[in-house]
This record gives C-alpha cells, sequence and structure tokens, in this order.
C-alpha cells in the first residue's frame, strides 16, 4: 500500500471520529471551544482540499488534449477531466473546474524546472499551498484582479494578489471578491470602461418553460443593469428586511401588512418583478411607465468629473471612473454621464476633500411637464431609423448638465436607451443648430464628421413645422 493510500486511510478514521464527536458533543462546547473548533475545522478543510486538487489536476495531465481517447477522462467515458472529478467526487462542476484549477497552479508553482503561466498568481499559489487560502478564495481573486493589459504590468498585479492574500484572513469571500474588483480599478482606471463593456456583452436572460408547467428564469445582469432591477425589487421586500419604518399612515400600513404576508422574501421579490413588468406593458407613456425609474444612487468625485477635459483615449474614453451604490465595481464616466442625463440617477457630488457638494439637485432633472412636452415634440426617440415611442425613452442633456449645461426644453430630446448608450459610450454628439438637431458620428465612423439630421417622429409636429 502507498503511503498516499495510508493517509487517506487514517484521513477517513480520523474524519469519521471526529464527525461523530461533533454530533454528540458540539452542544456540550463553550462558546470559545466553539469558535476554536470551527477554525480548526476550517483549515482541515483547506488542507484536504489540497489533496483533492493534486489529485484532481492529475486526472487533468492524463487526459490532456494530445491523448485523445486515449486520456483518462476519455477512456473512462467522462468528456472532460473537470467531468470525471465531478462524476467520481460527487462534486458540483463548478467545484471541479476549480479543483483542476488550484492543482494545476500549485504543481507548477511548485516545480523547480517550470514558472507559473501567470507568474501574477504566485502569491496564491503559495497561500494555497500554505493551506492559508481556499481554492474558492484563489478563484475570485483570480477572477477579480483579472490579466496584464496594456495599463497594467503583471507585477502591478502580483502585488495587488499579495495585499488580497494578506486581506483575505479577515474577509469574507464576497467581500474578497469585491475588494479584488475594486484593486484593480484603482491602478487601472483606463480599463474601467473596457470591463464594463465586457460585462455588459455577457448579460442574458433565459426563460424556460418546464415539463411540470414552471418556468425556469435564468439570466446574468451586468452592474449596471442589476443596479435598476435590484433598487425596483428590494423596494417591495425593504420592511422585511429592516427597511424605514413609515410615519404616512398609509405607508405604515403597508409595511405592517407586508410584514404579516405569508410569502418569501424570495416569492415577493419574484411577484415585485412581475407586477413591474405587469405595469409596463399595461401603462399609458403620460402615466406609470413613463414615469423616472426607482432612484439609483451613482458616486463621482470631483477629481474624475474634471478628467473629461484631460486626454482620451482612442475609443474616446477618458480615465476617471464612477460607482454605483451598494456595489464596489466601478463604471466609467460615459455611464455616469448618461445616468445624469435622465431620472434614473440620484447623484451625489463630492470635492477631492471627501466633502458632499451637493445631493440629488432636482433642478438638474427634466420636471414632468417637460417631459410631456419633449415627448410631444419628438414623439420618440430621435435617432435616426428608430420607432421607439416615449414610453420606451430617456431625456438626454445635448449640453451635459455636469459640463455646465442647462436643463431646458431645448437642451433635452428623447432617446431609447440603445441611442443613448451610442451617444455617451461610442463618442457621439447631438447639436442644436438654427432650431434644428444634428447628430455629428465620431472621427472613427466619419473622418469628416457630417451632421446628420434628426427628424421629429411626431406627426403633429411634422405637419406644423411645415407649414410655417
Amino acid at each position: 500500500m502507498s503511503e498516499l493510500a495510508t493517509s487517506i486511510d487514517a484521513l477517513v478514521a480520523a474524519a469519521t471520529a471526529c464527525a461523530d464527536s461533533a454530533r454528540q458533543q458540539v452542544g456540550g462546547l463553550t462558546d470559545d471551544e466553539l469558535v476554536a473548533h470551527q477554525r480548526q475545522v476550517g483549515s482541515i478543510i483547506r488542507l484536504v482540499e489540497l489533496s483533492a486538487a493534486a489529485l484532481a489536476s492529475e486526472v487533468a495531465h492524463r487526459s490532456r488534449r494530445e491523448l485523445g481517447y486515449s486520456g483518462l477522462a476519455q477512456r473512462l467515458g467522462a468528456r472532460t477531466p473537470q467531468s470525471l472529478v465531478q462524476n467520481v467526487s460527487g462534486a458540483s462542476a463548478a467545484t471541479a473546474r476549480r479543483l483542476v484549477s488550484l492543482g494545476g497552479l500549485i504543481a507548477d508553482d511548485a516545480s523547480p524546472d517550470q514558472t507559473l503561466a501567470e507568474p501574477w498568481l504566485q502569491p496564491l499559489a503559495r497561500a494555497a499551498r500554505m493551506a492559508t487560502l481556499s481554492g474558492e478564495a484563489v478563484e475570485v481573486i483570480r477572477s477579480g484582479i483579472g490579466t496584464p493589459s496594456d495599463t497594467v504590468s503583471s507585477t502591478q498585479l502580483g502585488e495587488i494578489a499579495a495585499i488580497l492574500v494578506d486581506e483575505s484572513l479577515t474577509l469574507t469571500i464576497e467581500r474578497l471578491a469585491a475588494r479584488a474588483r475594486e484593486l484593480r480599478d484603482e491602478v487601472d482606471a483606463a480599463g474601467v470602461a473596457l470591463r464594463e463593456k465586457k460585462q455588459r456583452e455577457l448579460r442574458y436572460l433565459r426563460i424556460t418553460p418546464l415539463p411540470d408547467g414552471m418556468t425556469r428564469l435564468a439570466g446574468l445582469l451586468d452592474l449596471e443593469s442589476a443596479a435598476i432591477l435590484v433598487t425596483a425589487v428590494d423596494s417591495a421586500t425593504s420592511p422585511r428586511r429592516g427597511g424605514p419604518r413609515f410615519v404616512d399612515p398609509a405607508d405604515k400600513a403597508a409595511a405592517v401588512a407586508l410584514l404579516a404576508d405569508s410569502r418569501t422574501n424570495a416569492q415577493l421579490a419574484l411577484d415585485a418583478l412581475i407586477d413591474l413588468v405587469d405595469v409596463a406593458t399595461r401603462s399609458t407613456a403620460s402615466k406609470k411607465l413613463g414615469a423616472r425609474r426607482p432612484a439609483v444612487k451613482m458616486l463621482v468625485t470631483q477629481r474624475d468629473l474634471d478628467k473629461r477635459s484631460l486626454a482620451t483615449t482612442p475609443s474616446g474614453e477618458n480615465h476617471g471612473m464612477g460607482h454605483l451604490e451598494g456595489s464596489g465595481s466601478a463604471v466609467s464616466l460615459a455611464t455616469v454621464d448618461r445616468h445624469a442625463c435622465d431620472g434614473g440617477l440620484q447623484p451625489i457630488l463630492f470635492d477631492n476633500d471627501g466633502q458632499a457638494l451637493n445631493l440629488g439637485r432636482t433642478q438638474r432633472l427634466h420636471n414632468s411637464q417637460q417631459r410631456i412636452a419633449i415627448a410631444a415634440r419628438d414623439g420618440g426617440c430621435i435617432g435616426p431609423d428608430c420607432d421607439r415611442p416615449p414610453s420606451w425613452c430617456e431625456v438626454h442633456h445635448i449640453n451635459e448638465f455636469s459640463r455646465g449645461g442647462m436643463t431646458d426644453l431645448a437642451d433635452g430630446v428623447l432617446l431609447c436607451r440603445h441611442h443613448h448608450l451610442l451617444i455617451h459610450n461610442n463618442g457621439w454628439r447631438i447639436s442644436l443648430i438654427n432650431g434644428r438637431y444634428w447628430l455629428t458620428p465620431p472621427p472613427d465612423v466619419d473622418a469628416l464628421q457630417r451632421p446628420i439630421p434628426l427628424v421629429s417622429k411626431s406627426p403633429a409636429m411634422r405637419r406644423m413645422l411645415a407649414a410655417v
């Protein structure tokens, strides 16, 4: 019998005895003993994970692509080494992938004649080999800090990885993931817009009817979409989650009723989402669908706003950033500006000393009467060949408020979400010249930047102008 087999047999016996003792004696432990034993078992789990990762890595090596169908996984009927690990260990697919990845990382770092393919991950590999960092922590750090780019070197990422290893001792996995993204943003402000774009490209929604008549809803939201949806759904469950208590009798009665509701929070959240969709599809543009979205707070420093006057990247992005409240991830200033055009944002502006300069200036937003007038004038999105009605549109400041623009009728135009994104993220510009709106493309679309006339979609407006 091999030494490894002997060790595994001893581990099984010890783990069995430990599980039996825990079930029988856990109730008699003191608080200090309970916490200490939980910490010790956590360390043991990380050590056992090292063994599983080493085995999984060897399974992957014996199943490598060049071996074809003679590879270990393929001979045993598994499509990939991860699938084989999952089948024989009873782990989830995600856990199997993590074990294979962790095993390869540790093996490469421990080998004297082989360097890491991703050298910036060496602090993670060393911490994992010492069982001070779990495989799950390795994965969230690895994903959060990303890979080197034109603006961030592997050395910088290695330094970030080392910081995160130290901080992991006091952070939950969720907070560690957020902290990794935060540190990457700090050293790579120029890449915020690109990472934001990549996130948006990964978004999806799938609706799958099931055989029993139920329907499964699965999706992935980018940061901005999640902020809008989560803010709306959270408002339906906030009294359940320790939300504000209300002075208004009607609001208080509604909160009391919600607390007594037999539905779970998850059911309330789903019902709130369905209610939002139902209201949107049945309401008229002048009522609920055209109303402002739930307030999403955007945090941005004056220093970042000032960067818009500096040199920009070839894609037209600057190196500043903002943050959606409640999220550690950054968004580009293009997204900040686009949100600032419409009522879906409550701006909170800070100076360089961290002092609040203003909070949600209402005069920044076009009021309901102005929106009605703008909708009547534009008749929907004024983007070329766009048929989106006013109820699908946001009001865009052609001269951005944060850069001195005015909140008046002439300054606001209706744009659908697609064209609003195009204006703010791709360098297009709308101008008002002699009473008419023009769309100017960026130089990479039209080197001469020839203005494109924008026409109102309102037949009444076109009829009135034709008669003038």
